[in-house]
């Protein structure tokens, strides 16, 4: 997987927001709890690259101007477990670690899905449940396996 859904026009800016908010997706949706500010602040004081909150919020949105700190992007990509450049790194490559999260992320998101669906059609015939997920199938299938989007 080489695209990772990245707009042609983004700015540096979007690009670094982007791949810091996947990361957390990630992070999250593979760990017990939501990542906090302090815990990652923590980390990059620890490495020497202090990170006031204001300027993680402007890197995680896109605003304001672009965090060009090569020893704090390395911390960064260090902190959430991915090669070192990837934060500085502008060929829009996925990592195989992250692409690895990214399908586990799918499978449980598929599951979550699937978990809800079954609690909320508690009772209908299994003849309709099949036709549903021959639904749920096709569309996966639809979509490729290069697309998150959607699930």
């Amino acid at each position: 997987m080489t695209d990772d859904g990245a707009n042609v026009s983004e700015t540096p800016q979007s690009k670094l927001a982007r791949k810091l908010n996947l990361l957390l997706d990630l992070y999250e949706a593979v760990g017990a709890e939501s990542l906090t500010y302090p815990e990652i602040s923590k980390h990059m004081s620890l490495r020497g690259t202090p990170l006031s909150r204001s300027r993680w919020a402007y890197m995680r949105s896109g605003d304001g101007s672009l965090a060009t700190d090569v020893v704090l992007l390395q911390n960064l990509a260090e902190f959430f477990g991915v090669d070192r450049d990837y934060l500085l790194d502008d060929a829009g490559e996925i990592p195989r670690l992250v692409e690895a999260q990214l399908e586990l992320l799918r499978s449980l998101r598929e599951s979550r899905v699937r978990n809800f669906a079954a609690r909320q059609l508690h009772g209908i015939s299994p003849e309709t449940l099949e036709k549903l997920r021959q639904v749920i199938d096709d569309r996966r299938e639809q979509m490729g396996e290069d697309g998150v989007g959607g699930l």
